[in-house]
């Protein structure tokens, strides 16, 4: 059986899985009912709920770009990535027309992931991608694809991009981040994007409160962290500016249009550099 076929047969479509959920929200077709009934809880809480995944998007791609193509960086390595999108572009794409010669390895333990991922990467000597858990660094850093092609002497640009947020406290994200900043080399940058706890007395306080209801009903629980605590998980790191700002407003490509979402307003990211 091909690599896609031992893949596929791996996918669970009866549970919904947070990448199809987020492929469903972005109009990817990668996606089942199950994933599809979640997105839909999602939009009922906040219609704009799409505009907020696309947030996230953007704000790695606007990473690479300006990594790759103003800081001459040549290594990434994106954990817990997405559904490939007919809709956007990868971070791939964008280091690689910047520098052809650029090395990106993605990882992710999602069956669909993995099966569309080599697939789509079959061709490209300069892209692969590794089965690993993010949650579990040295799984990561002593996997066979990330080791052949990242070298750790040299400056890494590490991707966590919505993913830390689903990592519960007993399994200590900071620490889980920490791991990997100890391994970067100096001159590597980490991007990362977070679910922002509003507080207690916020007008936003009952819909992230909503959200999270969604999230563990299907098996994926999110957890909202304050800003002290997101910002803790760059110890070590010096922030670029404009720092922890909401994912939309790092450096965007052109002016505001509309007020954002609520879920907008509670999606942010920053980028740290090991000195």
């Amino acid at each position: 059986m091909t690599a896609w076929g031992d893949d596929a047969r791996r996918v669970d479509t009866a549970r919904p899985s947070i990448t199809r959920v987020y492929d469903a929200m972005l109009g990817g077709k990668d996606n089942f009912q199950a994933d599809r009934d979640v997105r839909d809880r999602l939009l009922a809480l906040d219609p704009d709920f799409g505009r907020a995944s696309w947030d996230n998007r953007g704000f790695a791609l606007r990473v690479a770009r300006f990594l790759a193509a103003e800081l001459g960086i040549n290594q990434f390595l994106e954990l817990g990535t997405s559904l490939p999108l007919p809709t956007t572009e990868h971070v791939h794409e964008i280091v690689q027309r910047h520098n052809h010669d650029a090395t990106v390895v993605y990882a992710s333990v999602d069956p669909a992931v993995l099966a569309h991922g080599r697939a789509l990467l079959a061709d490209n000597d300069h892209t692969h991608i590794a089965e690993a858990d993010f949650r579990r660094p040295q799984q990561v850093l002593e996997n066979a694809t990330v080791t052949k092609y990242i070298d750790f002497e040299l400056p890494v640009v590490l991707f966590l991009v919505g993913i830390i947020n689903h990592v519960s406290d007993k399994r200590d994200p900071a620490g889980i981040v920490a791991s990997y900043v100890d391994v970067l080399p100096s001159g590597s940058y980490v991007a990362l994007s977070h679910l922002l706890d509003p507080g207690p007395d916020h007008e936003l306080a009952d819909f992230a409160a909503g959200i999270r209801e969604v999230y563990s009903d299907a098996g994926f629980p999110g957890w909202f962290r304050t800003r002290e605590r997101i910002n803790a998980m760059f110890t070590g790191l010096e922030l670029l500016e404009p720092g922890l700002v909401t994912s939309a407003d790092w450096w965007p490509d052109g002016p505001r249009l509309r007020p954002l979402s609520p879920m907008q307003r509670l999606v942010v990211g920053a980028v740290g550099r090991k000195p």
